[in-house]
């Protein structure tokens, strides 16, 4: 009776144990790396997740390479969803890199308001863009092209919210950092005056290219402000190839997969 009893426990306690799971069996998730990287510019650790195309190991070429900002969220979430539109011939192949924190609040971690910010009277943890991009440049591109081949005159960045701020900081100082931009929905409530100025000297046209996506039913403390930039650069000269689209019936948290999707086809058009 006793060795009934035990086995029934053991049957039970085998069932209900959730151990971690490994996600090479998640195909959609293709060919995956991992790097941790310690940003020398930053003063902290990131976690890098690569996704390496079909035919990778088949072939010598270069790919163009997406740079998904909030990678703990959208690089699980785009990459399946880019594989789906490779599948179906409407996005070319690439290489996404998902630049990942390990946790959504800022007590485990999580610095995107500081990361992906330029300064702001409101919040003195923002403004942290410039350090940040110094990472981009001089620690993570390398890593990714000297491991990979990434070709970096096809860098393409993804960043929604205060991420699609730090695109728009990154298309206004260093336009030439990245070929591609795609900003959804972002978040410029707090600092939208840093965001109408011009930042570096641009020295005629780049062939850099900017996509930004503002949903019609976002929150309106975000959609007020993104408007008012894009009216405002819509009118003037510009480093970069610009294209503005309203995602109709979308809201802040919904937009991110339309707007990858609409800005891949625009950039790649």
């Amino acid at each position: 009776m006793k060795k009934r009893l035990a086995a029934v426990l053991l049957a039970v306690l085998a069932t209900s144990i959730a151990w971690p799971a490994d996600t090479q069996f998640m195909q959609g998730l293709g060919d995956v790396r991992y790097h941790r990287v310690l940003s020398e510019a930053v003063g902290r650790a990131y976690h890098i997740y690569v996704n390496l195309p079909e035919g990778y190991s088949e072939t010598d070429r270069h790919y163009p390479t997406v740079y998904l900002l909030d990678g703990g969220n959208t690089f699980p979430m785009l990459v399946p969803y880019y594989r789906y539109l490779n599948f179906g011939e409407e996005a070319p192949n690439m290489i996404m890199v998902g630049i990942s924190y390990g946790s959504d609040n800022f007590e485990n971690g999580n610095f995107r308001s500081t990361d992906y910010t330029a300064p702001s009277d409101e919040r003195e943890y923002w403004g942290g863009a410039a350090a940040f991009q110094a990472f981009l440049g001089d620690e993570l591109f390398p890593l990714v092209e000297r491991e990979y081949r990434s070709d970096a005159s096809r860098r393409i960045i993804f960043g929604h919210s205060i991420g699609g701020q730090f695109v728009l900081f990154t298309a206004l100082t260093q336009p030439k950092l990245f070929w591609g931009h795609i900003a959804s929905n972002p978040a410029l409530h707090r600092n939208l005056s840093f965001f109408l100025e011009e930042h570096a000297d641009y020295g005629g046209p780049t062939q850099s290219k900017l996509f930004v996506a503002s949903g019609t039913e976002d929150d309106p403390e975000f959609r007020q402000p993104a408007m008012e930039w894009i009216q405002h650069w819509q009118e003037r000269h510009v480093p970069w190839q610009l294209e503005t689209i309203d995602l109709e019936g979308h809201s802040h948290m919904s937009a991110p997969p339309v707007a990858f999707r609409q800005g891949l086809r625009w950039l790649f058009e």
